[in-house]
């Protein structure tokens, strides 16, 4: 089946939109249920790595489930999309994720916008945040090789236990970066920590493109 264009761009605004739904607002309810910071990580890790299976599994068919710049990026270099669709994912994406961030902050009754206070840019979130997205995008472009049923639960297992053996939590992703500054809660990232994360989540993703790209040479 071939879906517009239209179809494939909403599809990032929608998944990216649910995505950060899910990690700020589960955060957000898990912060108030525990004074326990152990639970209150896994009641943000389980429901995002599930919400990732889902999304993926319905929207994959449809634009390729990126919800991710950094992923879209990857499939712009492996010559998968066009320039324009890299351009229009991206935007698209974060759009989408900052709507679910304000989406978030509204159901759980605090301001729309809040711009956060939690600072995270010190240099051992910063490796974090590179080997996290190098991770996922080996997890993604290796199962698209042999694994390409698998890809959702894959994904989703891959950041809900990278959320536990990274210090930053496994962000992996700049569109979700540059959503959670405005929120003020668990999830939250400062603004003056989302350049030293992107710049970390694109390296790492391109690391892990060099990676795959080795591994299935002459294949």
């Amino acid at each position: 089946m071939e879906f517009a264009k239209s179809q494939k761009y909403i599809s990032e605004f929608i998944g990216s939109f649910f995505l950060v739904l899910t990690v700020v607002g589960s955060g957000i309810m898990a912060d108030r249920l525990s004074e326990d910071d152990g639970i209150t990580l896994l009641g943000n890790a389980i429901p995002t790595g599930l919400t990732l299976v889902v999304i993926i599994s319905i929207f994959g068919p449809i634009s390729g489930a990126h919800f991710n710049p950094a992923v879209s990026l990857i499939f712009w270099l492996k010559k998968i999309i066009s320039l324009s669709d890299l351009v229009a994912y991206v935007l698209f994406q974060i759009i989408g994720a900052i709507f679910g961030c304000l989406a978030a902050n509204i159901i759980f009754e605090l301001p729309i916008i809040t711009i956060s206070t939690n600072v995270r840019h010190d240099l051992s979130q910063f490796l974090s945040e590179i080997l996290a997205t190098f991770g996922l995008v080996l997890v993604i472009f290796l199962a698209r090789e042999v694994a390409r049923l698998n890809i959702p639960v894959l994904v989703g297992s891959y950041i809900a236990s990278a959320y536990w053996f990274t210090s930053s939590t496994s962000f992996a992703n700049p569109a979700v970066t540059i959503a959670r500054q405005f929120s003020d809660t668990f999830t939250g990232i400062s603004p003056s920590g989302i350049p030293s994360f992107v710049l970390a989540q694109i390296f790492g993703a391109i690391l892990g493109y060099i990676v795959v790209r080795w591994l299935f040479r002459g294949v």
